[in-house]
């Protein structure tokens, strides 16, 4: 089965009570362009994070708010940040460092809420059903080009709101030399 590939840079998904104390009450986010899950999109907003040993300027803020705050960085932002950051799923965010969020009209100091994304396939129930799979199932994908490899430990999670897409973030795309329109095939 072939899939797209979704690239990710580090961003921050927010809450709506950290998002009045970081961009003001009633703020409202201006949105840049849609991504690839029914729903989300980038806002044109960025926050700053900073953690015990230094600040990462510049980071995207998507959308739409969320229960509950969180950063969602890359490996090597914990050497930036001072902080050690799991590999772990979207929303599974108990038992992680947190750091300050810096946004123009204040800043939010997290207890926890830093992860760094573990790569996923985004698929929906009945594509999940015709090829196979099941949410929650681990798998392969392997991804062609002069730097192709195997992607291990692909977590599927299949919704009937998802649309089709392998997400990975921006250091395991240049790992691979992947950019836009990359694309991979399941390995069983």
């Amino acid at each position: 089965m072939r899939i797209p590939i979704g690239i990710s840079n580090r961003h921050i998904h927010i809450s709506q009570i950290d998002a009045e104390k970081l961009f003001g009450k009633e703020y409202q986010f201006t949105t840049i362009k849609g991504l690839s899950q029914p729903g989300q999109f980038a806002y044109q907003e960025t926050v700053s994070l900073k953690g015990p040993k230094g600040q990462i300027d510049g980071v995207r803020v998507l959308g739409p708010c969320r229960k509950h705050t969180q950063a969602e960085l890359l490996l090597a932002d914990n050497f930036k940040l001072g902080i050690q950051a799991p590999i772990r799923l979207s929303g599974d965010i108990q038992g992680t460092p947190g750091c300050e969020v810096i946004g123009p009209a204040g800043s939010v100091v997290l207890d926890h809420g830093c992860i760094v994304a573990k790569r996923h396939l985004h698929i929906t129930v009945a594509e999940a059903k015709e090829a196979g799979l099941v949410d929650g199932q681990e798998i392969k994908v392997k991804v062609h080009g002069d730097r192709g490899l195997v992607f291990e430990n692909v977590i599927v999670r299949a919704a009937d709101t998802f649309a089709l897409d392998m997400h990975i973030d921006l250091e395991e795309a240049n790992a691979a030399g992947l950019g836009a329109g990359a694309w991979g095939e399941i390995l069983f």
